[in-house]
């Protein structure tokens, strides 16, 4: 019988600790050690016999290159907000409300050529005769009274962010760090050299751990404490800007691209709008640039005959796993941090060597949003065990080859509870890798497409974690495939319009009208429409969330109205009188009212359709035949072990699937996986008390007594 004690970890050390690294190194079976940011490891450490991932990131470190070129700076554009004239004079401080450390105007001469001033009221760019720049200041000349105005300008980016954030959180007294940007000829030369360096001066590394690459995800801080955090999108493009991309990408595509391609009225290009083609053609000017230059590290790394990993995360703007362009990087491994079981999923699929993930909570005194975790007040094993719950479903879907942590070891001194449930789930972990090893978990005959704009690019994220992202409830859908046992893809329109359906069993289409995610005018195609049309009528089932298809200017406010049987009234159908009806009694497939959202103005379009659950006279669960498939709508969707389960629910019985093919419990609050080959069942009990909780596979049922959250290893 295997003990499962040791392999497949990632310890962060850390100098000064010597002895609690080795003995941390020996209870949680770490195989690798790590030094995170603001740590180093010592010698004693690095010839310990451990293999030793060192942690580097490329653009940041480098400020006296930075001080001496100050031009090969990383930039972005930024917006004034909007001023209201009271005469035909205004002046405008560009920078006003940003934090003054984080930006600083760049107002060179080829930025000046990019800024540009607006009439946000009349929706007016105005020419460069009716204004003028001075000493940090624009001023509008002939203003129409009472019409805002707004500036949008380049600005170059002072203290790199993650550096920031760990600033701002640890209460560092270090210098801010600059990023370098690769773009530009001498930079990129400098950080080759450097590269070379360094690898030759760390001979005891075996892993380059790249902290991303070259250009974080947009992080923009606000000097009000009110609003520390202006805008922030893990999926955006903001920082990758500059006039020579900008330049780059004009030579390549025969057109400029201007301020307001980004600002966009002040909204900026978030991911959770759906993209413009210039937005689409920029983006792959990047991922190809990123790739390419990413592509030459990873050569040097491998020069030394060393390894390179990437992290996932922070700077890694450019270089999506499920992209066009990530495999021909070459990275011998990938590291996710993850909150959530979808993040497992991402990073799980990705097309490289070695898949890791880097568990929560980071070791810091404080977590996300401040909240003590490490410190007086906090409870790290609880935080631990809460992402756990999340975690280990989708491992059991699809297990992933590391785990690890980051952050400073020291802060696990006296925290007991935290370091026996990081050394029992690092034992969970090696018992579910070395189940995948030799046997897959029965999955059920079901295919589930996710459709929205970003299709596999953006496959099981949105732009963000789960806390950043949880008002969408795809994000909860997400979350909530991740660990059922059914097929999951992640398609966009045209491939719709491909035939993507044909392999389709279950088609999901979730978000806010006009968002990225349930599609926004994209629902306007007559064939997408059409399509998704036929594929219900022929047999397919779809499951509509929130304001699905919604797309102005149609007939319907929901495009996909006739299938669901439901519509939303914005107010058009104001004078019409709605269908009446009755909520039924029970519902064919288990139900969670506290997972089910509510969406206003919901109404029936037809007679037929079943009304499950209702809010308040609204309906939020709605069943509807149509052709040989069904329909079913959620007002919302908010993920819980439940939610999870009801959703697995629905899909057998829109399918007429039977769920003992992949284990079935009968309970709602447990879940199984089941490896045939293997004759084993693993039970995970979601609940806080202990189960009795009966499983029933193909041809037998098992019976088992789970304690309160509890996984368990069955041997059939």
């Amino acid at each position: 019988m295997k003990d499962y004690t040791s392999g497949g970890f990632t310890l962060p050390g850390e100098a000064g600790y010597e002895k609690l690294t080795l003995e941390m190194a020996k209870k949680w079976g770490a195989d690798v050690i790590r030094d995170s940011d603001g740590t180093k490891l010592s010698p004693e450490i690095t010839e310990a016999g451990y293999r030793i991932y060192s942690t580097i990131c490329i653009i940041r470190e480098h400020n006296e290159f930075a001080r001496s070129h100050p031009d090969a700076q990383q930039q972005t554009f930024l917006f004034s907000e909007p001023r209201t004239a009271e005469g035909d004079r205004l002046e405008i401080l560009p920078l006003e409300g940003y934090f003054e450390e984080q930006f600083q105007l760049n107002d060179s001469p080829e930025a000046m050529a990019y800024w540009q001033v607006w009439d946000r009221t009349a929706g007016r760019l105005l020419s460069p005769d009716e204004w003028e720049y001075a000493e940090g200041r624009v001023t509008v000349r002939g203003c129409i009274p009472y019409h805002r105005y707004s500036v949008s300008f380049l600005a170059w980016r002072i203290w790199e962010e993650i550096n920031m954030y760990n600033h701002t959180t640890n209460n560092w007294q270090s210098e801010h760090l600059r990023q370098l940007d690769p773009r530009h000829p001498e930079a990129w030369t400098y950080l080759k050299d450097w590269l070379r360096n360094w690898c030759r001066n760390n001979p005891d590394t075996n892993v380059v751990r790249l902290t991303s690459l070259f250009y974080n995800f947009v992080w923009i801080f606000g000097s009000d404490l009110r609003r520390r955090t202006r805008f922030v999108d893990w999926a955006s493009y903001d920082f990758t800007v500059s006039p020579a991309a900008l330049k780059a990408f004009e030579q390549e595509y025969g057109y400029a691209l201007t301020a307001e391609d980004f600002i966009h009225q002040g909204k900026l290009q978030a991911t959770h709008r759906p993209p413009t083609a210039r937005k689409r053609d920029y983006m792959d000017f990047i991922q190809r640039f990123v790739a390419e230059k990413a592509r030459t590290l990873v050569e040097i790394i491998h020069s030394f005959g060393k390894e390179a990993y990437v992290f996932y995360d922070d700077s890694w703007v450019g270089m999506e796993p499920y992209g066009k362009y990530f495999v021909s990087i070459g990275f011998d491994g990938l590291i996710k941090c993850v909150f959530s079981g979808f993040e497992c999923r991402l990073c799980a699929g990705a097309e490289v060597p070695v898949h890791e993930l880097r568990f929560h909570p980071y070791l810091f005194p404080v977590g996300l949003g401040g909240l003590p975790t490490f410190s007086e007040g906090g409870h790290p094993e609880k935080d631990a065990w809460a992402y756990w719950l999340h975690v280990r479903r989708a491992l059991a879907r699809q297990c992933v080859d590391r785990i690890g942590l980051g952050g400073y070891l020291h802060l696990t001194i006296g925290q007991d509870a935290f370091n026996d449930a990081v050394e029992k789930m690092a034992k969970a972990f090696r018992h579910l890798k070395d189940l995948q090893s030799r046997c897959a978990p029965a999955e059920l005959p079901l295919t589930v497409s996710v459709l929205h704009t970003w299709g596999a690019l953006r496959s099981w994220t949105l732009s963000g974690h789960f806390h950043e992202t949880d008002w969408n409830p795809l994000i909860h859908v997400n979350e909530a495939l991740s660990g059922l046992p059914v097929r999951v893809k992640f398609i966009h329109f045209e491939d719709v319009r491909n035939g993507a359906l044909r392999d389709t069993d279950v088609l999901i289409n979730a978000g806010r009208a006009g968002d990225a995610w349930s599609g926004g005018d994209a629902w306007k195609s007559p064939e997408t429409v059409s399509e998704v049309t036929r594929f219900v009528a022929e047999g397919g089932c779809l499951i509509g969330i929130g304001e699905p298809s919604a797309a102005e200017g149609g007939d319907s406010y929901f495009a996909l109205a006739h299938v669901l049987g439901v519509d939303r009234d914005d107010g058009s159908f104001a004078c019409h009188m709605p269908w009446e009806f009755t909520e039924e009694d029970s519902a064919p497939f288990f139900t969670d009212g506290e997972s089910i959202g509510k969406t206003e103005g919901i109404r029936l379009t037809d007679p037929e359709t079943r009304v499950l659950r209702a809010c308040g006279g609204t309906p939020v669960l709605t069943l509807h035949d149509f052709g040989k498939g069904k329909a079913v709508y959620m007002g919302g969707f908010t993920y819980s072990p439940a939610a999870a389960r009801m959703l697995l629910e629905m899909l057998l019985y829109l399918t007429g699937t039977d769920g003992k093919a992949a284990g079935h419990t009968d309970q709602p609050l447990a879940e199984c996986a089941w490896y045939p080959a293997e004759r084993t069942l693993v039970v995970m009990n979601n609940s806080d008390r202990p189960l009795e909780v009966n499983v029933s596979l193909p041809s037998e049922t098992v019976r088992t007594n789970p304690g309160a959250g509890e996984m368990c290893f069955v041997q059939i």
